[in-house]
């Protein structure tokens, strides 16, 4: 599968956060995730592990106990199961994959 880029297909995830799947496949999904200055992805936990990686901005990110700071560049795996929360420090892109793939992300 191919997906070229565009500017649309954002949806609202929580308040100050929306969400992009930018292309899935049969086990993975990838997605983008674009957070505003103090958005909160509160503590939860799904049965996906999850790949991501900081393209912009500064995040606290807990997973598990852990609690980090992520500047660009930065990258965290989440396996399933395992709490995690964000709170986005200053506007962010983050780019993450889920396995296997979320239902809940594909476009309809």
């Amino acid at each position: 599968m191919f997906q070229k880029g565009t500017k649309d297909g954002y949806r609202p995830v929580l308040d100050k956060i929306e969400q992009k799947t930018l292309v899935f496949g049969t086990h993975t999904l990838m997605t983008e995730f674009r957070l505003e200055r103090n958005a909160l992805l509160p503590l939860h936990q799904h049965p996906h592990e999850q790949t991501g990686y900081l393209v912009s901005g500064s995040l606290e990110l807990t997973i598990g106990d852990a609690t980090y700071q992520v500047e660009p560049g930065g990258s965290w795996c989440i396996p399933g199961g395992v709490p995690h929360r964000a709170v986005a420090l200053a506007d962010c892109v983050a780019i993450e994959v889920f396995s296997p793939v979320r239902e809940d992300y594909i476009p309809r």
